[in-house]
């Protein structure tokens, strides 16, 4: 695997996790702040945490496909 080939898996699996982890520890607001606001918006969405979390578990899935990939397992070529 090139380095583009892996940056661009890497970055397949940074987006598909993050829309995987943006949910977890979601709680709504209990009032919405006024007019143009949602009553359905989290009150805390703690984004950091999960940017954080997404790089973290997309680092290891990519650990992983790089494995399949370099041990043959798995050949690119003859898909």
């Amino acid at each position: 695997m090139g380095l583009a080939s892996g940056l661009v898996v890497y970055f397949i699996l940074w987006w598909v996790t993050l829309f995987a982890v943006l949910p977890w520890g979601v709680r709504r607001g209990e009032s919405a702040p006024g007019e143009g606001h949602d009553s359905g918006a989290p009150a805390n969405p703690r984004l950091g945490l999960k940017f954080a979390a997404t790089t973290v578990i997309a680092a290891l899935l990519w650990a992983g496909v790089y494995a399949l990939v370099t041990s043959g397992i798995i050949n690119v070529r003859e898909l």
